[in-house]
């Protein structure tokens, strides 16, 4: 039997990623990003270590060199493009190209940032770069600098034109380098006044500050804002193209991208938006609707909340209108699902075409009932509000919270009471004109009967259109048309007038609401045409012209437009194809 022969490390390679690592340390240098370690023949042949492309991409050769080497030549490529070197004209001669390499190296030598692999002058020639660049096209470029580069004999910045694979964006390196250099300058400050422990990042950021001030200004969102973990890394925010915040209730983080460059009032209003996503639920309560256009109405929504309140200082292109002042997100989502051609081209906090509201990553799990959670720091919340005269609040924001205090009505409960409300009895009345002695302890004594009156009085019915395409579910469906039936029974309805539709109208005329459930035959399994149906209804002369009609379908229908009160049946995750007037019944 053979043995598998077990690679043995290559020694090159654990020497570049202990230099990588040695790098990454250095708080200059946190965003190592897009560095890759292969064989290059012509770094080979140019007797090379390393190049970067227009994009920013860093390509090692494997070559021997020490970690402490490694620093030097990865953070050489890193200072090129965090200088702007990447920006510049796209054929530049050697002594442009000469100069920016002594302008990093002299930052790496200044710094003490790595050794440097080949022999550089002890003294760097300082001055203007553009001098030095017009003096040395004139005198030529003196020896020890006119290879003083990662790529040997040839450039180490190679400026091709390199197509940006499809969703693309180009990285302001230049300004992530200055957030890094921000970031590490403050904690050296803090560390030397012994404000920060060594081995902590800083948390004076701006950011950081709008999450304090609801800490310990605003009572209503101060216990949501103590849990909540702000994540401020410029790589994550590209890798997940957040352009200015995004958040994840399971994991309780808000993602922000340290270069969107707001103020801290505008942090607030963003900080804030972010929390109510999560307290709220709103990646929960999607219930079949499109992900996007759900995350664009509660960003409507929520930012008409953040204005009246006067929370902060609302960021330019966020999404708001003051014509959907005090409409709740579901409201909000029916009025703009009908135009979604502008609405793809709007932009959330995390960008074009995305939601704020993530998913939770994959695996993880939380340890808490996250609805139990939210629901009682917003409660607390709003009751500290209220205590410290902290003002009004939205109505629309206070009914939400309140909301989330009660558990949410079963689909069956709602339509019970939609029943209640629309499909009326006839009132019955007692009258001394026949009396009834029923009553045992007093049998002498009259009391009043219960009045039969000898004219004719209508009774109560409703309508309901029956969906009997080939999609419709028969389980759903049999479990719908039982809740109808017995509904009707308690509200005593003796008969429905029932119209099935497929491709066509069937009128099953008043059947006897005890027939609807089991004993009556389904016709159709064609096509889906639900508006024959409705004007049958609505046309007929012994339908009464107050009684409500019920549609019942699975969502994949044509647009039904019903001039009289009516409500929808259709199951959990269904969409209807247009913004319905009457309520929409959800079947679990």
């Amino acid at each position: 039997m053979s043995r598998r022969v077990q690679r043995k490390p290559d020694p090159r390679e654990e020497a570049w990623r202990a230099g990588l690592s040695l790098l990454g340390s250095n708080g200059l240098f946190r965003s190592v990003y897009g560095v890759a370690f292969r064989d290059v023949p012509r770094l080979a042949q140019d007797r090379g270590y390393a190049f970067i492309d227009q994009h920013g991409s860093i390509v090692c050769h494997e070559t021997a060199l020490e970690p402490d080497e490694w620093v030097w030549v990865i953070g050489h490529l890193m200072l090129h493009r965090g200088l702007g070197h990447l920006d510049g004209p796209r054929h530049p001669d050697a002594a442009a190209r000469a100069v920016a390499c002594l302008e990093v190296n002299r930052f790496l030598r200044e710094s003490k940032i790595g050794h440097e692999p080949f022999p550089l002058p002890v003294e760097l020639p300082r001055g203007d770069p553009a001098g030095i660049a017009d003096r040395w096209r004139t005198e030529g470029i003196p020896p020890p600098f006119d290879r003083a580069g990662t790529g040997g004999f040839g450039p180490d910045v190679i400026l091709e034109p390199v197509w940006p694979k499809p969703g693309q964006t180009p990285t302001d390196w230049m300004a992530a380098f200055a957030v890094d250099i921000a970031a590490s300058a403050a904690r050296a400050v803090e560390i030397a006044g012994g404000a920060l422990p060594s081995g902590r990042r800083p948390a004076r950021t701006a950011w950081e500050l709008a999450r304090r001030w609801f800490v310990s200004s605003y009572p209503l969102l101060g216990g949501l804002a103590s849990q909540f973990t702000i994540v401020a890394e410029a790589d994550l925010a590209r890798s997940w193209d957040i352009s200015v915040a995004a958040v994840n209730a399971a994991a309780a983080e808000i993602y922000v991208n340290p270069l969107a460059g707001l103020s801290e009032p505008e942090w607030r209003f963003v900080i804030a938006h972010e929390m109510l996503h999560a307290a709220l639920r709103h990646g929960d309560r999607v219930d079949g609707r499109d992900p996007y256009l759900w995350n664009v109405a509660a960003d409507y929504v929520i930012n008409g909340w953040l204005v009246e309140m006067g929370v902060g200082d609302m960021p330019e292109g966020v999404l708001f209108d003051q014509s959907l002042s005090g409409q709740s997100a579901e409201s909000v989502y029916d009025l703009i699902a009908t135009d979604l051609r502008r609405l793809r081209k709007l932009s959330t906090l995390r960008g074009r075409g995305i939601g704020d509201v993530l998913d939770p990553p994959a695996g993880r799990r939380s340890t808490v009932d996250l609805d139990e959670y939210y629901r009682r720091a917003l409660a607390t919340g709003l009751a500290y509000h209220d205590c410290n005269g902290r003002g009004s609040l939205p109505s629309g924001l206070v009914e939400e919270i309140r909301a989330l205090e009660q558990p949410p009505l079963p689909w069956d409960a709602r339509l019970a009471r939609w029943f209640e409300e629309f499909v009326r009895t006839p009132e019955r009345r007692r009258s001394y004109a026949r009396p009834s002695r029923r009553q045992s302890a007093t049998p002498t004594i009259p009391r009043p009967g219960w009045l039969q009156p000898e004219e004719a009085v209508p009774r109560c019915t409703f309508g309901v259109v029956v969906d009997t395409s080939g999609s419709m579910d028969h389980d759903l469906l049999g479990k719908a048309l039982g809740a109808i039936a017995s509904y009707a029974t308690a509200r005593d309805v003796p008969r429905a007038r029932v119209v099935f539709c497929d491709a066509a109208a069937y009128d099953a005329g008043y059947v006897a609401v005890e027939d609807i459930a089991g004993r009556v035959k389904v016709r159709g399994r064609g096509g889906t045409i639900l508006q024959p149906g409705v004007d049958l209804l609505e046309r007929a002369d012994d339908f009464p012209r107050d009684a409500p009609i019920l549609v019942i379908t699975d969502a994949a229908c044509d647009v039904v437009r019903i001039r009289r009160e009516h409500a929808f049946l259709v199951p959990v995750g269904a969409q209807l194809p247009f913004a319905p007037r009457g309520p929409v019944f959800r079947m679990s």
